[in-house]
């Protein structure tokens, strides 16, 4: 059994977390701790690290993509660190695991998509920039409300390897096979990358689920994504 512990804001939804869970099979396991206000607050992380650390997680990541995109890669580095210091397991966070996931299916240009604020939009495009991840398209949802199909499409860029769909607070999940479909290349989304992101920290290597898109896509000899590639032409 591997478990996958989750430091997760109140409020946010589960569901996408669970329906993870389900498709991986029975020998993984995510679990959570929600925190109430702002999650930066080292002390709070902390505490909640711990808990998951005594309920038997093989790593903890801290699962907001708003929060830790806007400390910058460096810092949210560092971050990470501490957090493992202080928990004893390894520890990450949504926004780093963007960064492993875009280079887990050969993406060093994207396109993202979200319904942040303007604020908040730039601090994921500076985030990733300085991880080396070139970011070629974007697109906000006024509003939210708009399909993951659309909002992909809405962000898309020929140039675009992947498209990267940060928000943790809304459920992607059962869309992302659609979606990818419609751009015909990688889509990553918050819930997807934060859960991968754990077991690759937990070194749990060949979970796969084709229902779970490129990212957890059973990698052999003839079965690994290209960009710009659609998923068929790999029959």
């Amino acid at each position: 059994m591997t478990t996958v512990g989750l430091l997760r804001p109140e409020g946010h939804p589960e569901d996408d977390y669970r329906r993870i869970e389900t498709l991986l099979g029975s020998d993984i396991r995510v679990d959570s701790v929600p925190y109430e206000g702002p999650g930066a607050d080292p002390e709070r992380l902390a505490a909640g690290a711990e808990r998951l650390r005594l309920a038997a997680a093989d790593a903890v990541v801290w699962a907001t993509a708003s929060e830790s995109f806007g400390p910058g890669w460096e810092e949210a580095r560092a971050h990470a660190r501490a957090l493992a210091l202080a928990a004893g397991i390894p520890a990450s966070s949504t926004a780093i695991g963007f960064v492993h996931a875009a280079r887990a299916v050969g993406a060093t240009r994207v396109a993202v998509a979200g319904g942040y604020p303007e604020d908040v939009a730039g601090a994921v495009v500076r985030f990733l920039r300085a991880a080396g991840v070139e970011v070629v398209g974007e697109a906000r949802a006024h509003g939210g409300g708009l399909p993951l199909p659309e909002l992909v499409r809405a962000a898309d860029d020929p140039r675009a390897q992947a498209v990267l769909v940060p928000d943790t607070s809304v459920p992607t999940v059962a869309e992302v096979p659609e979606a990818e479909a419609a751009a015909g290349k990688p889509v990553l989304t918050g819930t997807l990358v934060t859960v991968w992101e754990g077991l690759r920290l937990a070194e749990r290597h060949g979970a796969w689920a084709d229902e779970l898109g490129a990212l957890f896509v059973r990698r052999g000899p003839r079965d690994v994504w290209e960009p710009g590639r659609r998923r068929s032409d790999r029959e």
